[in-house]
């Protein structure tokens, strides 16, 4: 079984992005499959994003940057920053960050 935390770092502020919604979904036979959400914290980290294990599978992990940008009254080109990704096998910790600016992820 494996564990997924996430960061999300505004590289135009410098800072941490905080209160970004993130969704972990799955993806099986019928589609994507949602499994957990939650919101950075005010270090723009996300640690409790799977309270149980995964499975080997393919993933991704979905970041609602436009609700973060328009928030803090910015302009920006992307809605939402995405990571799809595939756990071969069970057993490892991945920390998988978002490097985001209003124009670019």
């Amino acid at each position: 079984m494996s564990t997924v935390t996430t960061h999300i770092l505004d590289t135009a502020t410098g800072k941490p992005a905080s209160g970004v919604a993130i969704s972990l979904e799955q993806n099986n036979p019928e589609g994507w499959f949602p499994l957990s959400q939650g919101e950075t914290d005010s270090d723009g980290r996300l640690k409790t994003l799977t309270p149980e294990p995964l499975t080997p599978g393919h993933y991704r992990l979905t970041a609602e940057i436009g609700d973060y940008f328009a928030a803090a009254g910015r302009d920006a080109l992307y809605l939402s920053a995405q990571i799809d990704f595939v756990i071969a096998e069970a057993g490892s910790h991945f920390h998988l960050p978002f490097l985001i600016s209003p124009w670019s992820w």
